[in-house]
């Protein structure tokens, strides 16, 4: 079973909840950090723990930047550097007082970090590099040749401030344009190799996108420990969110968390996003890092986008196969939908509306995983005319927190009706939950859920299923769901 805990909290009902505090279009007027202070105390209330947060660093794009094309990692809105000092989210002063706050109200801060590569180089160098094939990475094509490439980082608006480390072509593996040809490809620096200790997909993952970092250099390590370190102190953060875990060899995070925890002097929780629908790759990273993090759970979130795409025609009885959840409960985080999977992104395989509260309450209200709500999915996403779901998530987040306790019965067992039930425990009032969903006509099921409920009656929170239902002497009862619905039963005595 996993239960997050917060330093200090040995808590074994603590039903932790991550929620990811943004989404991939929200406005450029550096106004989220200011948004998070003002919504935390409603976040307290519905049983919110923690809060991932966006990369807070400068981007090659300014304050237009998402994050990920990450330029200055110690420009966390402080220096007037492409274009802009706020970053898109606001200014350091304000990303510090934010923290502060939130962490004030009992919830951690997760920080989005982006190491894999840096974008948005101050000059160009004039390199030695072989081009090689970006379906297959292990071939080269052609000969070696002379690029010019943007590989030389000097942050001339920070000056030097907090480190005078800059980054010049040796401290990368490759990139992926010459100025010289204005040509786009693949570009591996001679004299290097791509790392083998990464994702085999193409061949070899290594690269992604813009200057590769070189992991193996030691200039390179020391400046990333000693930019942990220093990130740390200056922002009191409780854990991490690892971007692109896969390109970066593993043996990096092996040992680049187990120092950052012991420089914060307390526990940093960890999650990698690995990004692969098969979950042996995610459990052979798990293996390679000695556990030192967790991993979003993709395949799950990838069966949740197929049975949405399939309005009935899938096997509901395995939605939770060969899941990380199901191999590996302790180090999963589950998900619906996250700023990759939403429409227009990378990794779109956005799950269908009808199917989001399936799959919130599989997330939501299930004994195994740490859940994280989407802030799209939350608040909406006006770029795409997606509606929030915010009155749907408060329920569901409400009852999470007070009622999904206790052991859990499986009902997984139907081609498109299936159920599970809680029996709840004796630490939380009225505790106890059945939950049953269909994804094509409505049903039934008799499921367990305790004896201590016989003769008393449960209704469903969702208001989907119109009639109370009444417990058995046997502790069971016929709990139904109607066509394409959820119905979460809970005691008729319960207050959301």
């Amino acid at each position: 079973m996993y239960i997050f805990c917060r330093l200090g909290d040995t808590s074994m009902d603590n039903n932790g909840l991550m929620m990811q505090y943004f989404e991939w279009y929200l406005p450029e007027d550096h106004s989220l950090w200011k948004h998070i202070m003002e919504e935390v105390s409603k976040l307290k209330t519905l049983g919110v723990t923690a809060l991932w947060l966006p990369p807070a660093y400068k981007g090659a794009g300014g304050d237009k930047d998402v994050g990920y094309g990450v330029y200055d990692l110690y420009d966390l809105g402080e220096f007037n550097q492409k274009g802009s000092v706020p970053t898109k989210y606001g200014t350091k002063k304000e990303y510090i007082e934010m923290i502060k706050e939130v962490q004030k109200k009992g919830i951690d801060v997760y920080a989005d970090i982006v190491l894999n590569h840096k974008i948005g180089a101050d000059e160009t160098e004039y390199i030695q590099a072989e081009e090689f094939n970006a379906c297959s990475r292990n071939q080269m094509i052609g000969d070696e040749k002379t690029i010019c490439g943007w590989t030389k980082f000097t942050f001339p608006g920070r000056k030097g401030k907090y480190s005078d480390f800059t980054w010049n072509w040796s401290h990368f593996d490759g990139i992926d344009w010459d100025q010289q040809s204005t040509r786009n490809a693949i570009f591996r620096f001679a004299g290097k190799t791509w790392d083998e200790a990464v994702d085999d997909e193409n061949g070899n993952y290594d690269y992604l996108m813009g200057a590769d970092i070189d992991f193996e250099n030691p200039e390179v390590k020391d400046e990333l420990y000693r930019w942990g370190e220093w990130y740390l102190k200056m922002t009191g953060v409780h854990g991490f969110r690892l971007d692109a875990v896969k390109h970066i060899g593993y043996y990096f995070y092996k040992d680049w968390l187990p120092v950052m925890r012991e420089a914060a002097g307390r526990d940093l929780f960890s999650v990698g996003e690995y990004w692969h629908w098969d979950v042996n790759h995610l459990e052979r990273y798990l293996v390679n890092v000695n556990y030192e993090m967790s991993l979003f759970d993709v395949p799950l979130h990838l069966h949740f986008h197929d049975a949405s795409k399939a309005h009935g025609d899938y096997n509901m009885a395995t939605i939770l196969n060969d899941t990380l959840v199901s191999r590996h409960p302790i180090h999963a985080v589950t998900f619906v939908d996250n700023h990759d999977t939403q429409p227009g992104q990378s990794l779109q395989s956005w799950v269908e509306d009808w199917f989001k509260p399936h799959a919130y309450a599989i997330t939501l209200l299930r004994r195994d995983g740490y859940p994280c709500v989407f802030y799209g999915d939350y608040y909406g996403i006006p770029h795409d005319d997606i509606s929030p779901k915010k009155a749907l998530l408060n329920k569901m987040m409400k009852i999470r927190k007070r009622f999904a306790y206790g052991e859990e019965h499986d009902y997984f067992d139907d081609y498109n009706v299936v159920g599970w039930t809680r029996e709840g425990d004796a630490e939380h009032k009225n505790s106890g939950i059945a939950v049953v969903m269909s994804d094509s006509t409505g049903g039934s099921k008799r499921m367990y859920i305790g004896r201590q409920f016989a003769g008393q009656f449960f209704k469903d929170a969702l208001g989907n299923a119109k009639y109370n239902i009444k417990i058995d002497d046997d502790g069971c009862g016929e709990f139904y769901v109607n066509r394409e619905t959820v119905s979460i039963w809970i005691n008729e005595n319960a207050k959301l």
